[in-house]
């Protein structure tokens, strides 16, 4: 069965950090690109980072550039969404996603369940 699981959310104060993570299961996860999205409510669900198979491309929303870093860990089938200097607009669940290539273009073919990140002001 193919599944991501995301954790790591929390209730945070504004410039606070936080590590979300997505364990992967049921695909050969080394070889495909995965990301990131958020949703707020009220908006449309949002691309925030991805990563290519192997870790040598990313790109990110120009809202969280500079402040969040997407990594992966392709032995232990997890990607991660390190985020630092949060902001009160960052508030969201984020969704981990897997890209139906491998690299990060192109549409998700699979969604975890999502993680609540609340930041404070």
């Amino acid at each position: 069965q193919v599944r991501l699981v995301e954790s790591g959310g929390g209730l945070v104060q504004a410039g606070d950090s936080l590590r979300l993570s997505c364990v992967a299961s049921g695909f050969r996860f080394e070889i495909y690109a995965m990301g990131w999205f958020r949703q707020s409510p009220g908006k449309d669900r949002e691309f925030v980072a991805g990563v290519s198979w192997n870790s040598g491309s990313t790109n990110y929303a120009d809202s969280v550039k500079g402040r969040f870093t997407i990594s992966r860990d392709n032995a232990k089938n997890t990607v991660f969404l390190q985020m630092n200097s949060v902001k009160p607009e960052d508030t969201a669940v984020y969704y981990c996603g897997k890209y139906h290539t491998s690299n990060e273009f192109g549409p998700i073919d699979v969604w975890g369940q999502g993680t609540q990140v609340t930041v404070s002001s």
